[in-house]
């Protein structure tokens, strides 16, 4: 069985998350916890927040034990860009794109 759970609008972008993410793919819900605690990133305090979040809704509302849940996939998709401008030479405008992230973690009982 699958569960998942994602998290919306966080203020990183999505190619600082990825690489944080593709390191917990395929590993145990109880490892892929640990190493996103040793890592000194604020990606991957992000993602373990997810983490959490799809392991709750995995043992309370799926029923299914803690240490047998595997990451199946964590991804971070882009969300909606904040545009801002920045004066530039001349009177000109330059764009500033404070781009943000959802985060989805989906984990499997390994059935």
């Amino acid at each position: 069985m699958e569960v998942k759970a994602i998290t919306k609008y966080q203020r990183m972008s999505p190619a600082k998350v990825g690489p944080v993410a593709r390191l917990i793919r395929g590993k145990s819900a109880a490892a892929a916890l640990e190493l996103l605690r040793a890592m000194p990133k604020k990606s991957a305090r992000l993602i373990e927040k997810t983490l959490k979040s799809a392991i709750a809704n995995a043992t309370n509302n799926a029923k299914l034990a803690a240490d047998a849940l595997v990451v199946k996939s964590a991804v971070a998709n882009e969300a909606p860009k904040m545009k801002r401008w920045q004066p530039k030479a001349r009177g000109s405008a330059g764009p500033i794109l404070k781009r943000m992230s959802h985060i989805e973690v989906v984990l499997t009982d390994g059935q």
